[in-house]
């Protein structure tokens, strides 16, 4: 892997498009699945000093950062605020309840990632409203993955990234964030990648990140940092929030209903 600061395209493709598609494949055991963090345990992991070592990456400034910057204190506000809609919580609990029906959730996640800053606390609302069992393993090693897929033989949690990799345009890619739902066996329902596909991602940051008349490209990245930044804090982050869990449910629903 070159040791480079890689462009922001690959840094948006590396976390991909979302994916909609659910396989009755897969070799998720209890054993593995166990081995993942509860929500709390994340959010404690992400302000801890083996964590902060990690390399990251901050979108505001298009750059690599190592120490990582510290969003524990942010994941817990959002989880806070983070609500369900009542028809939301109404619904997770329904499909809970079926024969067939979701148990539980595995999150591949990153803090240093806005998507997974963004969904992540909601998803772990999802299930805590439905009682499922979430799990969530981070993607990178001590270094961030740049591009493709890392290779099994690292270690860590490279055989989930490859297992639940994003296909895009004939090429594979380690998406964050990842949540796959699960019947209490371990069938696979459902996989949300990344992003709901009313936000159209790359055409926005695209968009915001593009030189303006007489810019140059240190102006343009400057400017554009600032754009991101208040796109970020802006209500659309909770409009896509809440537009994901409700695509989540959904295609849970559909599934369910192709299984009957």
């Amino acid at each position: 892997m070159r040791e480079r600061v890689p462009s922001i395209e690959r840094i948006i493709d590396a976390e991909g498009v979302t994916t909609r598609s659910g396989t009755d494949g897969g070799t998720m055991t209890p054993e593995r699945f166990r081995g993942g963090m509860t929500f709390d345990e994340y959010v404690k992991f992400t302000g801890s000093p083996e964590n902060l070592a990690r390399e990251g990456f901050d979108v505001r400034r298009f750059s690599l950062v190592r120490p990582r910057l510290d969003w524990s204190q942010y994941l817990r506000d959002r989880y806070a605020r983070a609500q369900l809609t009542a028809e939301q919580a109404a619904a997770i609990r329904w499909l809970a309840a079926q024969p067939g029906g979701p148990a539980r959730i595995l999150v591949v996640s990153e803090d240093w990632s806005s998507d997974c800053r963004r969904d992540v606390p909601y998803i772990a609302r999802l299930a805590e409203a439905g009682g499922l069992e979430l799990r969530v393993f981070v993607r990178d090693g001590v270094t961030m993955l740049r591009e493709g897929l890392p290779d099994c033989a690292a270690g860590g949690n490279a055989d989930l990234v490859v297992e639940y990799a994003n296909e895009k345009n004939g090429q594979k890619w380690a998406s964050i964030p990842v949540a796959v739902f699960f019947t209490k066996d371990f069938v696979e329902l459902h996989r949300y990648i990344e992003c709901p596909a009313i936000y159209r991602k790359d055409h926005v940051i695209g968009h915001l990140r593009a030189a303006r008349a007489g810019e140059t490209s240190d102006q343009a990245k400057v400017r554009g940092g600032r754009d991101i930044a208040m796109l970020l804090d802006s209500p659309f982050f909770d409009v896509w929030a809440h537009a994901a869990i409700a695509e989540i449910l959904s295609s849970l629903h559909e599934r369910l209903l192709h299984s009957q």
